[in-house]
C-alpha cells in the first residue's frame, strides 16, 4: 500500500488544455516541457472536444474565448461536473467574462501576457487544488455591484440573447414558443431590472449594451 501512495504521489500532475489557438497551445506546451511534475496531456479547441475523450485530470487550463462561442461559466460547469477543476488562462480582455467564469468557481485566473515562470507556477499551485490569487481574479470575485445586482432568469436571459442579438420580438416569440404579448412582458421585466440596478436599457441598442457587458452575447468583433 505504501509503494502504491508513493507512486501515486510521484507521478506528474495532468493537465489538460481547452484552446483553439495553435500558437497558445504550443506555447503552454513549450512552457510545461521542461517540468517533471506537470504533463499536459491533451489539448481540445472545446469543453466538449475534451470530455469526449475521456482523460484523467488533475486540472483543466481553460480559455474564455472560444470560436464555438460558449459561454464561460457553462465550461467551467461543465469541467467541474466532470470532477475537474479548471485554471483561467485569458487574455483578459472581456471583464465580465473573467466575471462568469469567476463565479462559477474556478481556481484562479491568469493572463497569457504574464511570463513562463508565473504561468507556470500557477498551473502547478491549481493542480494541486490551490487557489491562485492574482488582481485579476479577485477583481473578478469582487465585481462591480452594480452588475452584479441584475438576476435575470433562464428565460429572461434567452429572451434577452435573441431579442438583443436583432431578432424582432414576433420573431423570438417563434423561436422560444412564447406569445409575442409574453416576450414584451419579459422584455418590460428585463428592463426594470436594468433600471432598479441604475443600468437604464430604455432602447433596443441599450439591452444589446447591457447583454453583452453582463456575458450573454459575446463583445462584437471587427472584421
Amino acid at each position: 500500500m505504501e509503494v502504491a501512495v508513493e507512486a501515486q504521489e510521484s507521478r506528474p500532475c495532468r493537465i489538460g488544455l481547452v484552446e483553439d489557438h495553435d500558437s497558445v497551445a504550443i506555447g503552454l506546451s513549450a512552457m510545461l516541457a521542461p517540468e517533471p511534475d506537470l504533463e499536459l496531456v491533451i489539448t481540445a479547441r472545446t469543453v466538449p472536444e475534451l470530455l469526449a475523450a475521456s482523460p484523467q485530470l488533475d486540472l483543466v487550463v481553460l480559455d474564455l474565448r472560444l470560436a464555438d462561442g460558449s459561454r464561460p461559466e457553462d465550461n467551467v460547469a461543465a469541467l467541474r461536473d466532470s470532477g475537474t477543476e479548471v485554471l483561467v488562462f485569458t487574455a483578459a480582455d472581456n471583464p465580465f467574462m473573467v466575471r462568469a467564469a469567476a463565479g462559477a468557481g474556478v481556481l484562479g485566473v491568469v493572463r497569457k501576457s504574464e511570463d513562463a515562470s508565473t504561468v507556470v507556477a500557477a498551473v502547478r499551485r491549481a493542480a494541486h487544488g490551490e487557489q491562485v490569487v492574482t488582481t485579476d481574479w479577485a477583481a473578478a470575485i469582487d465585481g462591480d455591484p452594480q452588475l452584479s445586482e441584475v438576476a435575470l432568469s433562464p428565460r429572461q436571459q434567452e429572451v434577452l440573447q435573441l431579442y438583443a442579438s436583432g431578432e424582432k420580438a414576433s420573431r423570438v416569440a417563434r423561436l422560444t414558443g412564447l406569445s409575442e404579448q409574453t416576450v414584451n412582458d419579459y422584455l418590460g421585466r428585463i428592463r426594470q431590472k436594468y433600471a432598479d440596478a441604475k443600468r437604464p436599457a430604455p432602447t433596443k441598442t441599450d439591452l444589446y449594451k447591457r447583454a453583452v457587458e453582463d456575458g450573454f452575447l459575446p463583445p462584437p468583433t471587427r472584421a
